[in-house]
């Protein structure tokens, strides 16, 4: 009788873990998750806290993920900086998922297609070789840079997802870059009352890795 009743117990148990598995995490410290970025995801022109990146923490925390937010995102930020800090990162951060959303401002610069690729590419084997998983997020140039520059940028974060068989957020300003009223002056980054819908075109992305 006690063998049958400990043995369903662990039965119990081991389904409330499998339906739950952030039972399971309760009392762990939490994982880091890296954000490797630009003023995008700097909160530029906003107070931190308005930022997609703090609304991320938000979202994961509202959803019982175990994970903390680590914004590493420096205004200004090109593929080849995101490269020369992404080793100390890892070291510091010890990040499971590295979130990399970098190159707008390599494509506004007018930097070389293969140089951006390349860099990005360093990043993702740098992350790879820590065991990292990785979202990489693509960018979209203003359309006065033309719809082949564009198209180039997109072929370009395609190509390096598919390569390395990585999730990819197409166009991390999916619904906002669009619309005027969501965007600041400079015509460049969101509004704060944009910024809830760029973390969710972030999410869609990242929670399959949770």
């Amino acid at each position: 009788m006690l063998q049958t009743m400990v043995l369903t117990i662990s039965i119990v148990f081991g389904s409330v873990l499998a339906v739950n598995p952030t039972l399971y995490a309760a009392g762990k410290t939490p994982q880091n998750i890296l954000v490797l970025g630009d003023s995008l995801s700097g909160a530029f022109g906003l107070n931190s806290d308005e930022g997609w990146v703090a609304l991320l923490q938000q979202k994961i925390t509202s959803t019982k993920y175990d994970y903390r937010v680590i914004n590493a995102s420096v205004s200004g930020d090109t593929t080849r900086t995101g490269l020369s800090r992404i080793q100390s990162a890892l070291q510091t951060h010890s990040p499971s998922i590295v979130i990399i959303a970098l190159g707008g401002n390599d494509g506004l610069r007018g930097l070389p297609f293969n140089e951006i690729e390349n860099s990005l590419t360093n990043i993702i084997q740098h992350c790879k070789a820590r065991g990292a998983q990785i979202l990489l997020v693509g960018v979209r140039l203003p359309p006065n840079y033309g719809p082949a520059y564009n198209q180039k940028f997109t072929e370009l974060y395609l190509r390096l997802a598919d390569n390395f068989q990585i999730p990819l957020v197409a166009k991390m300003l999916d619904k906002v870059a669009e619309n005027r009223e969501l965007m600041q002056v400079d015509g460049m980054h969101p509004r704060a009352k944009a910024q809830p819908q760029v973390m969710e075109n972030i999410w869609t992305g990242l929670k399959p890795l949770l």
